[in-house]
């Protein structure tokens, strides 16, 4: 296959051994299958070696995050798609070939993302890739809804890094995952770059994946996703658009974050939220954040442009 399989893991035991199994019989040849272990201590890398050593294992003794885990894989990878893949995930039969397909259709593809189903409930999407709006906000397509109402491809602004191709070249272009992240929004600022480059991100129906969902973090609202969320989207605001385009989606960007801020409040974790926008700031002021930001080039303007129009659109879609 033209494909690598990288896969995150921390503490996993609950799910990696069915992911693995899953990927075993889902292509008629089996895929190249990596797993990088963030210093899991509940023993599933060890078993994910003993029960399946057909993967390549690498071993890292700490957790570095998501972004350095898949980083690892990538360069580690021989072919010219990785497919990134939770541990907490089914992967249904031709998967990896329909993306594949998928990403041979375009040259301009940087990623596609499978389409992902709930795990406890495969009727509901999980996700149909990302969007991002002038709000500030971060947002899955089709996240609670009927899966039949996304049986057709579609343009996204970023892939879900949980279940997604990446074309290897296009990865190598824009320098990869920001290991700044530690976890969540990478993939959202690794399709924004790409975006800027005049690449294209998209959905793929056909490639089906099954998500348990928050099999890290541990639920849906945490002091630990509500600070690497919050603050992480204050840096991915800082890094990606230009002073003009700051500026012109600042009235947006200002809602967003009282928005979140009442609604965080609410559900008791207003304090927190608060806290990881400070850390966001804290970030952005420091000398690795400045060396990351992408700097404006007049040849990108169109796809700024479009990016922008994008950004309204998405606001709009959702309010």
């Amino acid at each position: 296959m033209k494909t690598t399989v990288v896969i995150p893991n921390y503490n996993g035991k609950k799910y990696l051994a069915d992911c693995l199994r899953s990927l075993e019989a889902s292509e008629k040849e089996r895929p190249s299958v990596i797993v990088v272990d963030n210093g899991s201590s509940d023993g599933s890398e060890s078993e994910a070696e003993r029960e399946f050593p057909w993967i390549r294992l690498i071993r890292f003794p700490e957790n570095r995050g998501f972004s350095a885990a898949v980083n690892e894989g990538i360069r580690e990878s021989g072919t010219a798609y990785v497919f990134l893949l939770n541990n907490d995930t089914v992967v249904r039969p031709g998967c990896i070939s329909a993306l594949e397909r998928r990403m041979e259709q375009d040259e301009r593809l940087f990623s596609v993302s499978a389409r992902m189903l709930d795990l406890k409930a495969p009727e509901r999407m999980d996700g149909a890739g990302d969007l991002y709006s002038a709000l500030g906000w971060a947002y899955a397509v089709g996240k609670g809804k009927s899966a039949s109402r996304y049986d057709a491809p579609l343009r996204v602004f970023s892939a879900c890094a949980g279940a997604a191709i990446y074309r290897k070249s296009a990865l190598e272009r824009t320098g990869g995952f920001d290991e700044l992240h530690f976890a969540y929004l990478e993939d959202v600022d690794l399709g924004y770059r790409a975006r800027i480059l005049g690449f294209q991100n998209g959905y793929e129906p056909s490639a089906v994946v099954l998500h348990a969902g928050s099999a890290t973090s541990g639920s849906r609202y945490n002091d630990f996703k509500i600070f690497y969320s919050a603050r992480n989207n204050v840096y991915l605001i800082y890094k990606n658009m230009p002073p003009l385009q700051l500026l012109i989606n600042s009235p947006f960007l200002l809602a967003g974050f009282l928005i979140k801020a009442l609604f965080f409040l609410k559900k008791g974790y207003g304090k927190a939220y608060g806290k990881s926008l400070l850390e966001g700031i804290r970030l952005c002021a420091s000398p690795q954040a400045k060396e990351r930001r992408v700097r404006f080039k007049g040849r990108n303007l169109g796809n700024y442009i479009r990016i922008q129009l994008e950004l309204w659109v998405n606001m709009f879609r959702r309010i």
